[in-house]
């Protein structure tokens, strides 16, 4: 049979328009098996490292034992060489040399470890009607509502007043008691129901449940309150005035799981932002001699802002570059003029059960790969780093030539809400960046989707950026 010739207008389709996305389609069985398989070592991550201080050791773990070294300011290092700076142990640094001179400028890729949560206010521990409780200030941008009636552990430090530290980390193993805040019956919730959402649980109202046994002494008031410190003093030798000093965090208590019966998914607490700390992370430890100076950044606070010394709203990254640069007679604003950098953050996948807030042309989607975010921000690109056409373009050649399945999205839209990642801050630094990172369901919950195949190309990306 003769095959027909095709007309002029579908040869101008061809040449001139983008073929549709086929999503998962385009990746063979032998490829989404590759994805699986990293994807094992992501959930063992996502396990280990549930707060910004259990992220920082995993990394700087990871990397002493593929050779990094301490970071030492007045050294002059030379390719290859491989480097950790711990800010204080909530973020962290890690670069490999390139072969280029520095004088090239840098490629970064920047992520952030921590995710929403319940912190414990300063003077936590009360009792009411012999129950005890943790009074808690909710941290990053949470519906309150679900995060009642859910299993929480404990993570996080106390440290005394002579400046002993202990680390806390309570609720994960077999056997560990866990934690919950509780909810009204809907019995007698009807008053509750009639409340927005934001209005029905008050953040006052997310205090912590630790337990309802009273210490045996008639002569004493708030007796669970006093067995409770009592059973801290003999685990940790504290007592209530060192919660004064402490970082103490409650989080979900379940493990990463495969999601769905095909396992496509991986449904967990704090896929936001380490959904990307973990494919940058890998990346950077399989670089050996890269042609460009690698620059891997694990940053903290950016769920309320990125202030603090270890937020990227500070200098610690400035301040680092200045010190790799400075033994080479470089100023560190000259590097950074020359660097590029992809800010990893994810982004909110289109959800079929909410199309509302969605544009549709414009939206993240799970299984189609990275997704680009060119601009994020709120209410006409208020609070964003808009990059430039020139550097998209050119992450746009750099996924394309590496047969990497890539598509671009904003948060939702236009007037629909919004959102921000640390790539502004970068970008104040004079530095070319863009959002590349891996779509999300259900954001900042306590139990977030991503697609295993989504999560390898963001491995696959970041690789090929640093290889550039």
């Amino acid at each position: 049979m003769q095959e027909e010739k095709k007309s002029q207008a579908e040869l101008l389709k061809e040449q001139l328009l983008m073929e549709p996305k086929n999503g998962g389609l385009n990746y063979t069985d032998d490829e989404f098996e590759l994805a699986y398989g990293y994807c094992d070592g992501y959930k063992a991550f996502l396990n280990a490292a549930k707060t910004e201080r259990e992220a920082v050791a995993y990394a700087v773990a990871a990397a002493k034992a593929h050779g990094f070294t301490e970071f030492d300011s007045g050294k002059k290092y030379t390719a290859g060489d491989k480097v950790c700076y711990d800010n204080r142990g909530k973020a962290v640094i890690l670069a490999v040399i390139g072969t280029r001179p520095l004088s090239a400028g840098a490629h970064i890729v920047a992520s952030h470890i921590d995710s929403p949560r319940l912190d414990l206010k300063q003077r936590p521990l009360y009792e009411e009607s012999q129950i005890a409780f943790f009074k808690t200030h909710y941290y990053g941008g949470i519906k309150k509502y679900q995060w009642t009636t859910v299993p929480l552990s404990l993570h996080g430090v106390i440290v005394k007043s002579d400046g002993t530290k202990i680390a806390v980390k309570i609720g994960e193993d077999e056997g560990d008691p866990q934690f919950c805040v509780t909810d009204l019956l809907p019995h007698l919730a009807r008053e509750q129901a009639k409340k927005t959402m934001s209005e029905a649980i008050p953040g006052e109202t997310l205090n912590i449940v630790i337990g309802s046994r009273p210490f045996r002494d008639d002569k004493v008031s708030e007796a669970v309150k006093l067995n409770i410190i009592r059973l801290l003093n003999e685990k940790y030798g504290i007592t209530e005035a060192d919660l004064l000093s402490a970082e103490l965090e409650a989080v979900p208590a379940h493990k990463a799981v495969d999601i769905g019966f095909d396992r496509s998914l991986i449904g967990s607490y704090g896929h936001d932002d380490r959904v990307c700390a973990y494919p940058e992370l890998t990346a950077l430890l399989e670089c050996d001699h890269p042609a460009s100076t690698c620059v891997c950044v694990f940053a903290d606070k950016e769920e309320t802002g990125s202030d603090g010394n270890t937020g990227l709203n500070s200098s610690f990254l400035k301040y680092f570059i200045a010190d790799l640069a400075r033994p080479y007679g470089l100023a560190g604003r000259d590097v950074l003029s020359r660097s590029k950098c992809l800010s990893a953050d994810v982004s909110a996948a289109f959800d079929p059960n909410y199309p509302d807030v969605m544009e549709k042309r414009n939206a993240a989607y799970i299984n189609y790969g990275v997704v680009l975010n060119k601009y994020t921000g709120h209410g006409g690109k208020s609070d964003t780093n808009d990059a430039s056409a020139e550097f998209v373009a050119e992450i746009r050649n750099l996924l394309d030539s590496n047969h990497i399945q890539w598509h671009m999205a904003e948060l939702g839209k236009v007037d629909a809400g919004g959102g921000g990642t640390v790539a502004k801050y970068i970008a104040n630094l004079n530095v070319d960046v863009v959002d590349v990172g891996v779509p999300v369901l259900s954001m900042h919950s306590p139990f977030e989707l991503v697609s295993k195949l989504d999560v390898y190309l963001a491995y696959k990306a970041i690789g090929a950026f640093f290889a550039a």
